[in-house]
């Protein structure tokens, strides 16, 4: 049994990419988009058609609404490969804006339902900001169920399991990236700091029983995948699960909720100003999360480019 069939048996592994024609071949539960890798996706000549035929049948609308319209014929065709669910990710530059990311998150879900799709299949995608997590537990209140992406800290994880989401995505890359340019070390599993603060996550919610699923993303080498073996989820790239998939190394889970249960640790309470004092004091996690969004809102605003050049 290679090593990716065994992860399977710990630990829900789900696609990260737009490409769905990569998805078939690793049999994932679930996949995962952003804008980033939307954007990627629709300038492959593979899926011009799919973007060109979505943009001109919706031509009389807003540039946001075709772009909803994109977002959604994407993870209608992943939807036909996965038994799962696929990540949607709402407009990164509606961050900061609650109402603005609950009004989004309602539309595309009534393009999925109007396309038969129940929404217990959609997770909603929305940055772990103050502002996108109060958006997020009023979507949960409604029936929609969110992912809270760019997570850096336990601080945003707290906050996430107080407002009832339903999955969490701390990125171990990014982490990963950060200490190492600080540092110039070259971490490995056993001391990689964004395979640690994803272990505290999940500690921390398990061992409070919170419900809130745990899925690791942003990975940067099989190392920090296995690292997390056990975790509820991790979202792989096609290129490290293709690694996985060729690997026949024997897998041991490195977490586990019995283990978690032994630990000591203590409950956080929160309020807004001490969680933007908790994240502005955390270096990293602030800075990953401010330079996350500009990513994506830089992505987003190439993807409008291209609606608008159709």
């Amino acid at each position: 049994m290679n090593t990716l069939d065994q992860l399977k048996q710990y630990t829900t592994v789900v696609a990260d990419t737009g490409d769905f024609q990569s998805i078939a071949q690793f049999l994932p539960q679930d996949a995962t988009t952003n804008p980033s890798l939307i954007l990627k996706a629709v300038q492959k000549p593979e899926y011009q058609p799919l973007f060109e035929s979505t943009v001109k049948a919706h031509r009389n609308e807003s540039v946001g609404d075709i772009m909803n319209h994109v977002l959604v014929a994407f993870g209608l065709e992943i939807l036909k490969l996965i038994p799962g669910r696929v990540s949607t990710e709402v407009d990164a530059r509606l961050s900061f804006d609650t109402d603005a990311t609950v009004e989004k998150a309602q539309k595309v879900i009534a393009l999925f339902e109007a396309q038969g799709i129940s929404r217990e299949r959609i997770l909603i995608k929305i940055a772990a900001t103050w502002e996108g997590i109060a958006a997020a537990k009023i979507l949960e209140a409604q029936g929609i169920h969110t992912n809270l992406t760019l997570m850096f800290s336990l601080t945003q994880a707290v906050a996430c399991a107080d407002a009832k989401v339903t999955l969490i995505s701390p990125f171990v890359g990014r982490i990963y990236d950060w200490f190492k340019k600080q540092t110039g070390i070259e971490y490995d599993q056993t001391n990689d700091p964004g395979v640690a603060s994803v272990r505290t996550i999940y500690n921390y919610y398990k061992k409070f029983g919170i419900p809130t699923q745990v899925m690791g993303a942003s990975f940067r080498n099989i190392g920090q995948i296995l690292g997390l073996a056990g975790c509820d989820l991790l979202t792989i790239s096609p290129d490290l699960l293709k690694q996985l998939q060729s690997l026949n190394q024997p897998l041991i889970p490195a977490l586990s909720v019995a283990e978690a249960q032994l630990q000591n640790i203590h409950t956080i309470e929160l309020n807004e100003s001490t969680f933007r004092l908790s994240l502005n004091n955390d270096a990293m996690a602030n800075e990953k999360l401010a330079e996350g969004i500009r990513l994506f809102c830089a992505d987003t605003e190439k993807l409008v480019q291209l609606i608008e050049q159709v």
